[in-house]
């Protein structure tokens, strides 16, 4: 398994693999031919950034069977998804506020992200196995009321594209079966969801496969897998999240009220 991470330091942006607290630093394309430059620098003397540059973000609704059997809706034939703006897109460990315009529940969902690593347009589930490079830990912050504050029009992109309320990362995890691993959310040091990805509706390849045929996509792209039980609301002034998903990594954030 190999770790991708990209940062800034001395004023320059970089990528590189990580491990055991160094950055190997690579040049070139990170998703076709990165090469190592022999040259390392320690975690600590960088600012982690998101891992990829998505030219779009695609997030799942209704694709576990637990959180549907829970709700009483039916499991989709076709995945169900909407687009978060890439303007809400935030780093691992930035500091997320309330947004000024917007008063009411604040949401935590976290998610497994999966990062596109080569154009992949109808493709077969084979190909869109190829086409994914990693995958990644999600935090889907959501304005919960205002999703249906509409009764004509089910507001899910409003709700989901405030600035900052897409924060990923630490890393992209290459050359593991996510389908193994358990979604955790630790809110202020409580373990708020922990729910298994083998219980998913589209498993990665299925999901990338079937959204393949609606749209192309693109390296860099980030697909939202959706949410399972325990989405709660965030509460108290300040927040410490903590998305955690063994073999990948843990992303922290803080919410601001």
């Amino acid at each position: 398994m190999t770790k991708w991470v990209r940062y800034r330091a001395g004023g320059k942006t970089g990528f590189g693999t990580l491990k055991e607290g160094h950055i190997a630093e690579h040049s070139g394309d990170m998703y076709t031919s990165p090469k190592a430059t022999g040259q390392t620098i320690e975690l600590s003397g960088v600012e982690l950034l998101p891992p990829s540059e998505p030219t779009k973000v695609i997030a799942l609704w209704n694709n576990f069977h637990a959180l549907a059997a829970k709700l009483k809706v039916a499991e989709p034939a076709e995945p169900l998804y909407l687009m978060k703006a890439n303007s809400s897109i935030a780093s691992p460990g930035a500091s997320i506020p309330r947004p000024k315009s917007y008063d009411g529940r604040v949401v935590f969902e976290a998610e497994l992200g999966i990062v596109i690593g080569k154009r992949c347009a109808n493709a077969s589930e084979d190909e869109a196995a190829k086409a994914i490079f990693g995958y990644t830990c999600v935090n889907d912050v959501t304005a919960a009321d205002i999703i249906s504050k509409d009764a004509t029009f089910a507001q899910w992109v409003r709700a989901k594209s405030f600035d900052h309320f897409g924060p990923f990362g630490p890393a992209i995890a290459v050359g593991i079966d996510p389908t193994t691993l358990h979604v955790r959310m630790i809110l202020n040091g409580e373990e708020r969801q922990n729910y298994p990805l083998s219980d998913m509706i589209f498993p990665p390849h299925r999901l990338v496969s079937m959204i393949s045929h609606d749209m192309t996509l693109l390296p860099g792209d980030l697909i939202c897998c959706g949410t399972s039980l325990g989405v709660g609301t965030i509460k108290e002034p300040i927040n410490q999240m903590e998305v955690a998903i063994e073999g990948i990594g843990s992303l922290h954030n803080t919410f601001v009220q």
